[in-house]
């Protein structure tokens, strides 16, 4: 078993306590072992000497699209659904098993490179074995499954899918694929939304979470369109809806969730339910603005995720923390959603969101050894005398300030460079493969 010892460190745990000390955590295999503020270990197989620098849990990113990578810029300065029925559902038909591991390479590349160690990812109708494939050789922890899809108008014909044929294909790659990787995969069932899906498939999708225990993510209340829709099509609001057929449950988890009634607030609360804030995505979407300091109020549980790269455009949780902060202040004041709230939703919320708390979200003993070391010693970030991490992180701090990452135990990123993902190759390919993917559309 590989022992790696990073020394000191300012150890920033996100614990119950929020406890911070410069000192060492030692790390055997794939989880923490010990930490304080000097470890007698003599044996360590790898010592990194991380003096001046900042030692933080990964950040778990609860919402992502790895497909919708190479279209990145494709899809600008439109709305919700005239962005997907314009640009995303025929950029995502014309998809092979080629492009889609490409995607897929250059998200999970841009993620580590900015400190996401864990997602999760909601991938396409076809070819997610491929977005599986890359989430293997990378090394990052991923919960996947491939979109559902088999309603709708103005759906290409590629992405329009037979009921039970979608239920099939989604266990088949669950049979496969969930707990993978010595369980750095997990498997999520992934309704496109309510607006795409039969309520046949939608109770298929509530009897089988159940019977393999795994989550069920789904789009919901997005855009004020998106909800008329609904209540034309159901007679009821999305997550009434959702409620009235046996999905609103703790294994839940429901991207964005901005246009929300009392009623709504009240399922989801009772119901344990859980949100992911995309606010990067909401913004430029222009779909609004989500009432999280409310829903946390209410003690409902919300993570952050960018959503993806065609409708960000980037998949960078330093943006999405500051949007997450600066968004609320504008109508609540300077005081709600401080930087403390905010790290803790990028890190230990997003860890709740996905029922990993217990393993992930924080620097204690015992959980896995998802970490990433961040490199403060810049004019962007200084002072450092008597410092507030917490704000010198989610203000100040950017993407680039992030040296090492370590997933599952083992270094994936040090000095800036990715180890598991080869950027000159994967930059050329992605080229190669949305050009091919342009041709076929």
């Amino acid at each position: 078993m590989t022992t790696l010892l990073i020394r000191n460190a300012v150890v920033m745990t996100m614990n119950a306590a929020d406890h911070i000390y410069t000192g060492d955590v030692f790390i055997e295999g794939n989880r923490i072992k010990q930490l304080g503020e000097r470890l007698e270990i003599a044996d360590a197989d790898r010592v990194i000497d991380a003096g001046g620098k900042v030692l933080l849990p990964g950040f778990v990113q609860t919402h992502i699209h790895l497909c919708q990578t190479l279209f990145r810029g494709r899809a600008d300065d439109l709305s919700l659904i005239d962005w997907l029925k314009e640009r995303i559902w025929p950029l995502e038909a014309a998809h092979n098993e080629d492009s889609v591991y490409y995607s897929a390479m250059l998200g999970i590349g841009e993620l580590i490179r900015s400190g996401t160690t864990t997602i999760l990812d909601m991938e396409t109708v076809h070819h997610t074995e491929s977005a599986f494939q890359a989430i293997k050789e990378s090394g990052i922890r991923a919960l996947s499954g491939k979109v559902m899809m088999d309603y709708g108008t103005e759906v290409p014909l590629a992405l329009q899918e037979n009921t039970q044929k979608s239920l099939q294909d989604s266990v088949d790659l669950l049979e496969k694929w969930h707990g993978a990787a010595e369980g750095r995969i997990q498997y999520a069932f992934c309704p496109r939304f309510v607006v795409s899906c039969t309520e046949q498939l939608l109770t298929g999708v509530r009897d089988l979470s159940e019977q393999y225990g795994v989550k069920v993510h789904t789009h919901a209340s997005e855009n004020v369109g998106e909800i008329a829709m609904v209540e034309a099509e159901r007679g009821m609001r999305n997550v009434v809806y959702l409620d009235h057929i046996g999905l609103a449950k703790p294994n839940l988890i429901l991207a964005h969730s901005i246009w929300l009634d009392d009623e709504e607030k009240r399922i989801i609360r009772e119901r344990g339910v859980k949100i992911t804030h995309c606010p990067g995505s909401n913004l430029k979407l222009a779909s609004g603005i989500a009432e999280v300091p409310l829903l946390l109020e209410q003690g409902i549980t919300v993570g952050i995720g960018a959503d993806g790269a065609a409708c960000n455009n980037n998949l960078d949780m330093f943006q999405e923390m500051r949007l997450t902060a600066y968004i609320q202040k504008v109508k609540h004041g300077p005081a709600i959603m401080n930087a403390r709230t905010v790290l803790r939703l990028a890190t230990m919320g997003g860890a709740k969101v996905l029922g990993l708390e217990g393993q992930i979200g924080s620097i204690e003993a015992g959980k896995l050894a998802d970490l990433q070391l961040l490199d403060l010693e810049d004019f962007h970030v200084y002072p450092s005398f008597d410092a507030d991490w917490h704000s010198r992180v989610v203000y100040a701090a950017t993407r680039g300030d992030v040296d090492t990452v370590v997933i599952d135990g083992q270094i994936v990123m040090e000095g800036k460079i990715v180890k598991t993902v080869d950027k000159k190759v994967v930059l050329k390919e992605a080229n190669r493969s949305l050009r091919k993917l342009i041709d076929r559309l």
